[in-house]
Parts: C-alpha cells; structure tokens; sequence
C-alpha cells in the first residue's frame, strides 16, 4: 500500500486571511516502511513571513524570496503524490492550505477522504493524552532531537515512524510486506506434491528378504493388518 506522508510550513494559521505555504515536503512509504523517495520544496509565499510564523518554523522573508511559486511546483507535487493515500498530523490544517494554493492556479482540489489523519486517529487510541508529534515521539520511544524547530521534511520523517507505531505497522509488516526494508522479496512456501516420486531406498534383495521374515512369523506378524490397511 503506497501512501505519502506529507507536512507544510506556513506564513500563519488561515489561508482565508491571506495565509501562504512556505514549505512542502512528502516521505513516499509502502507497507509502513519509507522508500527513500521524498518530495520536498520551499516555496515563496509572495508576501511578508510574520515574526511568529519565523518563530516556529525558522523560515524567512529573506531566505524565501528566491524559491519557487507555488504554481511552479504544483505539477511536479501533484505527480509525487498520485493516487497515494495523504498522512497528515491535524489533516484540515494542510489540507486547507493545499487547496487554497490549488484553487488559487486553476487546479481541483485534493479530496478530504484522500487524507488520513493521524492527530484524530491518535486521539481515538489515546484518549486524554496529549497527542501532540513530541508526545508521540515520547510515547513511541521515537528520537526527535533535531526538531528543535518544525520543519516539513524533518517532521514527515518523523511522523511517518511514529505512524508505524500508531498503526501497529512494524509488527504488520513482518506478515503483510512484500518487500523488507532492504528490497528482498519475502516468499511463502507452501508444501507442495513431488510430480514424480522418489526412488525407493529400500534394495529388491533387502523387500525380498523381508517379506521371506514375515511369512515365517505368519500371524504373529501383528502388523500386517495395517500394512493392508494402508494399500487400501
């Protein structure tokens, strides 16, 4: 099951008010387990970087003014995603985003069933707990060190470990994976009938003898009966 586990960066909290993407990143897994193919780009949002967006995601005015526009990009981003499965942490958030940035350049919008999101199924599994991405990473064992501060590739390389987790996908893979993490295939073998039976290691001397011993036992030779059993 190809999914892509997607996280944005943004100039605010409502594309409604004028709020831009900044930042795109997708982490491409399969059964659970990360590919090695990503997408990720940033983006000039055509506007100022407010100072409290700057404090949370360290990107500025003047580090963006050089990047692409979203419309740029937008094909190259749709093509990486296909038909996949979007895992998102708080799912309406990005989506929101993506879309307004779609609709913006004449493109239809992403579908809100393509989404899964994580902080709502987290929620269900742990509820009254904090459900945040770091209190994930604390609940799961997950190192999160270098998000010291939020980045969307950072943070889709995260999320899709602790996505595993959530979903119990290390443990699903071992059965469900047609691949392991290093590319081999997994075969299940079944126990199949050999087409041409092999020889018998029994010599004609050694049968011979044999059935010479068990005519002298005649019927002592309390095994017979199942012998005559089994040839039916």
């Amino acid at each position: 099951m190809r999914e892509i586990i997607l996280d944005t960066e943004t100039t605010g909290l409502d594309p409604a008010t004028g709020d831009r993407l900044v930042e795109i990143a997708g982490v491409e897994v399969l059964n659970f387990i990360p590919t090695g193919e990503h997408f990720h780009v940033y983006l000039n949002p055509e506007r100022d970087v407010p100072d409290e967006a700057f404090q949370v995601h360290g990107l500025s005015t003047e580090f963006l003014k050089d990047k692409p526009l979203f419309k740029d990009v937008a094909q190259d981003f749709l093509n990486f995603i296909g038909d996949a499965r979007l895992v998102i942490h708080n799912a309406e958030f990005d989506m929101k985003f993506l879309n307004a940035e779609l609709k913006r350049i004449g493109l239809d919008p992403l579908p809100a069933e393509r989404a899964f999101d994580t902080l709502t199924y987290a929620r269900r599994k742990h509820p009254g707990a904090s459900n945040s991405l770091d209190a994930l990473c604390a609940r799961y064992k997950i190192d999160n060190s270098r998000r010291t501060k939020h980045g969307a590739l950072l943070d889709s390389e995260i999320l899709a470990e602790v996505y595993a987790e959530l979903m119990g996908g290390r443990q699903a893979t071992l059965i469900l994976s047609a691949e392991s993490a290093t590319g081999q295939m997994i075969e299940v073998k079944t126990r199949r009938e050999r087409a041409k039976p092999l020889a018998p290691l029994l010599k004609e001397e050694e049968a011979r003898a044999h059935a010479g011993f068990l005519e002298k036992l005649g019927d002592k030779a309390v095994w017979r009966d199942y012998i005559s059993q089994d040839n039916g």
